[in-house]
């Protein structure tokens, strides 16, 4: 009896579903591109180097640590110190959150589709999804990175990263994809479920006052975003690893920044 028990359970399908369609296509796709991301991003953590030529500072790198005291007592490279704030805001993100439980854990891997049975997800008030509730701390500190990369960015108009030096102004690829990669990741940040309650979404009346009214019209512009949540945290992703890697093929000599336009006047 128990042989034949055995047996059936092994002939038994691991997912069960009414799914005629190639279901197997999205998980799989988002668990490679994952993996490829987190090898990438691995990997130039620890490279340290070529994270920066003239005005260009990879977003990896950024913001740039230079303080003596680090680099007496920190000899691992800096992206360690700073990469762990972006990647815990992505990683409770609600979409990603969907996204990793999906094709990582198959829970389930797809609408209509019974999960892994041997992994059963029980919320996240048990280790290690508890962590997750931090996702709104980790917005606040992701806004101030964030902030610093829009500085990089306008940092690449000026003379080797020299801000209003306005005897010189220039615009360059770097400029253009540092620019992208700043406004992806402003759509994402702020398209983002935990501002879209911090800026109204936690009041129980919009017609209260004009303070809920102000509330009400900001958090209907970030509405806009957050419908499009999973679109810029895509396109977000893949904006910052390729600034990444145009700064280390321009820093490793490999490409050129090449200027587009120039204004160079001579400041008396």
């Amino acid at each position: 009896m128990t042989e034949a028990k055995t047996g059936e359970a092994a002939k038994k399908p691991l997912f069960t579903t009414q799914r005629t369609d190639n279901w197997q296509k999205g998980p799989l796709a988002i668990a490679t591109v994952f993996t490829l991301f987190i090898i990438y991003a691995t990997w130039r953590t620890f490279e340290n180097q070529y994270f920066e030529m003239g005005n260009l500072l990879s977003p990896f790198y950024s913001p740039k640590i230079e303080w003596h005291l680090w680099t007496k007592v920190w000899h691992l490279s800096p992206a360690i110190l700073i990469l762990w704030i972006p990647a815990g805001f992505r990683a409770t993100c609600y979409y990603y959150r969907k996204a990793y439980y999906r094709s990582y854990f198959m829970t389930p891997p797809a609408c209509g589709v019974s999960g892994y049975k041997g992994f059963q997800y029980q919320g996240e008030t048990k280790f290690p999804f508890v962590f997750q509730n931090l996702h709104r701390y980790m917005f606040y500190l992701a806004t101030l990175v964030l902030a610093v990369l829009w500085w990089d960015a306008l940092q690449t108009l000026f003379a080797a990263g020299h801000f209003f030096n306005f005897g010189f102004f220039q615009v360059s690829v770097g400029t253009l994809v540092y620019f992208v990669n700043v406004v992806l990741l402003s759509n994402y940040s702020f398209g983002c479920h935990a501002f879209r309650h911090l800026i109204g979404g936690r009041l129980d009346c919009f017609s209260c006052g004009e303070p809920a009214k102000t509330s009400l019209s900001f958090w209907e512009k970030v509405t806009k975003l957050n419908e499009h949540h999973q679109l810029w945290a895509w396109c977000s992703l893949f904006s910052v690893a390729f600034a990444d890697f145009y700064t280390r093929c321009v820093a490793s000599n490999a490409w050129t920044d090449q200027i587009l336009f120039q204004v160079q006047q001579v400041v008396q």
